[in-house]
């Protein structure tokens, strides 16, 4: 049974939650009471899966260099004001390595269908996508492994990635020959070859700091495409002139797009509660739950 289906709950929930946020104004009252009933096809966020694919989850990579134009609404300051707390995050760290065997590098940042859905090189050399590729001699190897990387017997670094919502996978940030690198290193891990190069390593985590002041200066929530013709809804955000921004950052064609609320406004806050009430998925607590998952240990 529904939250829509129970009147009497839901009324002594939206009770409680005009007490704990002291609206005492009807306008923000009515906000929360009319969110809350809302109709909306909101989906949970997606889930990560294990993937060698670098773009297989949520690309929150983009938040470190997040264009100040990423962000949309109809004041300048309420989108600069969001886009401060959003760039705040996910951190990123540089680490120049002297020497890094190429055998711990399982992802690619440049993504095929075929890549998607294989966990590891292995998987991907023996699918239909690499089936060009034929490593038999260590000659194969370096000619294959040289598509991939020019100046491979010349000994130039390499660029590498990690993310913590990825887990402890490294992927290579190069794009090109994508299949010859995986089928090189596969079979240099097959044959207990050891490659090493220089490498630099881009490693991206949450910043529970900025995942903090995220919650508590925003209501966040993955709001359906639906949403944004949806009169009743519209007629919330709008008419009522509350602050918000929104921004695109799910590469999907059927991603939610998230609403960013400041809890400064009475009136935003009883929209955001309300959204959460009527189903709407919380992004802060979508993103809590990656930063609690995140290893410890590191590469390198």
């Amino acid at each position: 049974m529904s939250l829509f289906d129970q009147p009497s709950s839901l009324s002594s929930r939206l009770a409680a939650l005009i007490e704990r946020l002291g609206l005492s104004s009807r306008a923000p009252r009515l906000i929360l009471e009319r969110a809350s009933r809302l109709h909306l096809p909101f989906n949970a966020m997606p889930a990560t899966r294990d993937s060698i694919c670098w773009l297989e989850g949520p690309p929150l990579q983009r938040l470190v260099e997040l264009p100040r134009g990423a962000l949309s609404g109809p004041v300048q300051e309420d989108k600069a004001q969001a886009h401060a707390v959003l760039i705040q995050i996910v951190e990123v760290q540089q680490q120049q390595l002297a020497s890094f065997d190429l055998r711990l590098i399982d992802g690619l940042s440049n993504c095929d269908p075929e890549q998607i859905h294989c966990t590891s090189f292995e998987d991907y050399a023996a699918s239909a996508a690499c089936r060009q590729v034929r490593i038999i001699s260590y000659k194969d190897f370096v000619k294959t492994i040289s598509l991939a990387l020019p100046s491979f017997l010349a000994g130039e670094r390499i660029s590498l990635r990690q993310a913590s919502w990825h887990g402890d996978r490294v992927f290579w940030a190069g794009e090109q020959h994508c299949e010859a690198f995986a089928c090189a290193v596969a079979y240099a891990r097959r044959r207990q070859l050891e490659i090493n190069l220089p490498a630099e390593l881009s490693r991206y985590r949450l910043s529970s700091s900025g995942l903090s002041e995220l919650q508590r200066r925003y209501h966040v929530l993955a709001m359906p495409g639906a949403a944004w013709s949806d009169p009743a809804f519209m007629s919330l955000l709008l008419d009522t002139g509350l602050p918000y921004a929104r921004l695109s950052l799910l590469r999907s064609p059927d991603a939610p797009e998230f609403l960013l609320l400041p809890k400064h406004s009475a009136e935003a806050t009883a929209l955001g509660e309300g959204l959460c009430l009527a189903g709407a998925p919380d992004v802060v607590h979508y993103l809590q739950g990656l930063a609690a998952h995140e290893s410890s240990d590191h590469v390198g």
